[in-house]
């Protein structure tokens, strides 16, 4: 009979600890960006020209499924960095923004992917209709979210000029 309620006990033990087991596993890793391959747009040091065209070609991944990425331009006139790249640029000289163009854009990714590359065209205007928008230090500043919510962030300086 104590045999029996050990083996008893023992089951109970065994089907309680695997009903507890969790296989779902947790995401822990971040997204990546890649801009390594030929053919990436914008890398570190790029010229971007107002009143043109520019074609965004990144590549994304993730270990489980990517979710959105952003893209935000802004000026960099102050020399202020957040910078994700190893070479340095050569900058303009120190100036006041009297007219900076800034483009803050959210894109959503198709559902269930690992693996993305982007092929967004974007128009970049001149000015604003009556001033011709300041040209010289930018930040192209990606972020991109995976469905967990993990992120990862990449800050290229570059050259926005008027041709």
């Amino acid at each position: 009979m104590r045999r029996i309620q050990i083996l008893n006990l023992s089951l109970a033990l065994l089907l309680f600890v695997s009903a507890c087991s969790d296989d779902n596993e947790i995401d822990t890793e971040k997204p990546a960006i890649d801009i390594s391959f030929d053919g990436a747009f914008p890398v570190n040091c790029s010229t971007i020209y107002f009143g043109e065209v520019f074609e965004l070609k990144l590549r994304f991944s993730d270990n489980t499924e990517l979710g959105s990425y952003s893209i935000d331009i802004h000026n960099n006139f102050d020399h202020h960095s957040h910078s994700t790249e190893i070479s340095q640029c050569e900058f303009d000289s120190k100036k006041d923004p009297v007219m900076p163009f800034v483009l803050i854009e959210d894109y959503s990714l198709p559902e269930g992917l690992t693996y993305y590359e982007t092929s967004v065209f974007i128009n970049v205007p001149s000015g604003d209709g009556n001033t011709l928008y300041d040209d010289g230090d930018y930040h192209f500043y990606i972020s991109l979210t995976d469905k967990e919510g993990w992120s990862s962030q990449k800050g290229l300086s570059i050259k926005m000029l008027h041709r």
